[in-house]
């Protein structure tokens, strides 16, 4: 079926056919401990730097994915996924190690979504049998980049969010099972908008604008009632992200409840981690949708859920020259069919 202004419907509904979920020794002592395939125990996960860590979060999440299919990389198309950090180089990094021809992308902390919705144009549109998709985020080797050294111990606002440590991946193909499986239905392509938020330990409020259009483009071009989702579910706004956001959709007048509006970056961590507003990163609604929500889905809890990845495309340069934070919101209904 075309495409409906910023959205694809995927006529033959690909579906997510096996995932990968990791985290680190913080996220063990989350909320969602039973959603993860492997923790590591410490932030160095064996490796002389911070982002070879990331890589091999990466890399360990894809080989899980695999072998729940019975996989080899020789049966991949394609690998589509990225990170944060210096040029996506442990994304880039890990496609060297798995050899599986690569589409390195960057949305921030929307990567996840962004690379569900391409692989699943793809393969709706037979460009491929089997994808492997997925983001990651280090916390240190975030903090080191964007802010201050973990070590250096500086103090943040109630504003600021916790990056997780995390790989969530999947491969992604034309459905193999006669009973349901999650599948993705449609996605919808984000804008760039920036209202002028500069503040780099407020990514929630910046956000939270374009995680709202994007909604509001979905329902339209679906011609859909909210309710139409049993859950509709940001990546990273955290508390004032998400706060913002309801007062958005009161403001347009789009039936979104309370209730009915979630966001990764408050589901991943206790209440008693000190994480200030909630979680971030592109790990953060890459495990939470790869790990939780599928594992919800298939005991029944969701039949249809809308997540919507939320990214902050600034880099550590733009905010030194004084730039505003450009913020985009990729969308992927996922439907258990």
């Amino acid at each position: 079926m075309p495409g409906k202004s910023q959205t694809w419907v995927f006529d033959n509904q690909p579906a997510i056919l096996s995932t990968g979920v990791v985290g680190g020794p913080f996220e063990k002592n989350g909320r969602l401990v039973d959603d993860f395939d492997r923790f590591f125990e410490d932030l160095w996960l064996g490796q002389d730097t911070y982002e070879k860590a990331q890589q091999k979060l990466i890399e360990e999440a894809v080989q899980i994915a695999l072998k729940k299919q019975n996989l080899q990389e020789t049966d991949i198309q394609f690998f589509l996924a990225g990170d944060l950090i210096n040029q996506i180089t442990p994304t880039s990094f890990a496609a060297r190690t798995n050899a599986i021809p690569y589409f390195g992308l960057f949305s921030a902390c929307a990567t996840s979504m962004e690379s569900l919705a391409l692989a699943a144009f793809i393969i709706n549109h037979g460009g491929a049998q089997k994808v492997v998709v997925g983001a990651s985020s280090h916390n240190a080797s975030a903090e080191k980049q964007f802010r201050y050294p973990t070590e250096y111990g500086g103090q943040k606002p109630p504003s600021a969010q916790w990056t997780v440590t995390g790989a969530g991946f999947a491969v992604i193909g034309p459905a193999e099972e006669n009973g349901p499986v999650p599948r993705i239905t449609s996605a919808t392509i984000g804008k760039v908008l920036d209202l002028g938020i500069s503040d780099p330990f407020n990514m929630g409020g910046a956000m939270a604008p374009a995680a709202v259009d994007t909604i509001e483009r979905h329902l339209q071009d679906m011609g859909r009632d909210p309710s139409y989702y049993d859950l509709i579910i940001t990546g990273d706004l955290a508390k004032i992200g998400r706060s913002i956001a309801l007062d958005l959709f009161r403001n347009k007048q789009l039936a979104v409840t309370e209730e009915q509006f979630q966001d990764c970056g408050l589901l991943i961590y206790d209440e008693s981690q000190p994480v200030q507003a909630g979680a971030s990163g592109p790990g953060c609604s890459a495990v939470v949708l790869y790990g939780h929500l599928l594992n919800e889905m298939k005991k029944g809890r969701y039949k249809r859920i809308l997540l919507v990845a939320t990214g902050a495309l600034l880099s550590p340069l733009s905010f030194q020259q004084g730039e505003t934070i450009p913020c985009i919101a990729h969308a992927c209904a996922i439907e258990y069919l």
